[in-house]
């Protein structure tokens, strides 16, 4: 079964509104030791050879719980976060209050992805633990646009122990440069969507989640950096 036809009978009725176990989905994560032991940093890192291969691969990574791990910060889940970028725009959105993580709603992103989930690994898979397989399953279940066939490489890592959310999430980013401005929404949890002006994006930074801002700031290095 797959995990967004998993995720459908999570789904019941009950009093008018909707229930899900998505608690009980187990995502992957590595301990957060780990950072100490490559190198614990603070907010963006473009050091990709250092970390990402790392941190999803045996035996550091494991599948628990998501309930367990949003509230034990010695988790770090990891999490894709793709940017679509068009020019000199940048694919930008508003997190709504049926989105899952209630910590970020109401904010704007520029970042779609989402936990890899243990049925996003099959035989085919491309690396150890489905990693590019979830980031793939996410982009297609948030928006509609030209996703590449090769998945876009890593250009940064983003942690941020600075607010409660970003103790028990890693996020790994990636850039891809869209050959023409045709990308909306597709997922009801994303509201506000359009195509950005970067520079219209860093004039409002205040509005957007702590991720965001990060990549905002860099966005021409990570841009560089995705080839």
């Amino acid at each position: 079964m797959s995990a967004a036809a998993r995720r459908k009978r999570g789904f019941s009725l009950r009093g008018g509104h909707c229930l899900s176990d998505k608690m009980d989905e187990r995502v992957l994560c590595f301990r957060s030791g780990l950072l100490d032991e490559l190198g614990r940093f603070q907010g963006l890192s473009t050091d990709v050879e250092r970390y990402f291969p790392t941190v999803v691969s045996d035996p550091h990574c494991a599948f628990v719980r998501r309930g367990d791990a949003e509230n034990d910060p010695d988790y770090k889940q990891v999490i894709p976060y793709v940017i679509f970028v068009y020019e000199d725009s940048v694919f930008a959105y508003r997190r709504g209050k049926r989105g899952g993580e209630e910590r970020l709603h109401e904010q704007y992103s520029v970042g779609i992805g989402g936990h890899i989930e243990v049925d996003d690994r099959d035989l085919f898979s491309q690396d150890d633990f489905g990693y590019f397989d979830a980031m793939r399953r996410e982009v297609v279940e948030e928006i509609i646009t030209d996703f590449p066939t090769e998945p876009p490489g890593c250009a940064a890592l983003i942690n941020d122990d600075s607010v409660d959310v970003g103790r028990v999430h890693f996020g790994v980013v990636h850039v891809v440069d869209l050959s023409r401005p045709e990308i909306r929404k597709r997922e009801s949890a994303i509201t506000d969507s359009r195509l950005v002006p970067i520079a219209e994006a860093v004039r409002n930074m205040q509005s957007y989640e702590t991720w965001s801002r990060l990549c905002l700031e860099h966005m021409d290095e990570l841009r560089a950096a995705s080839g």
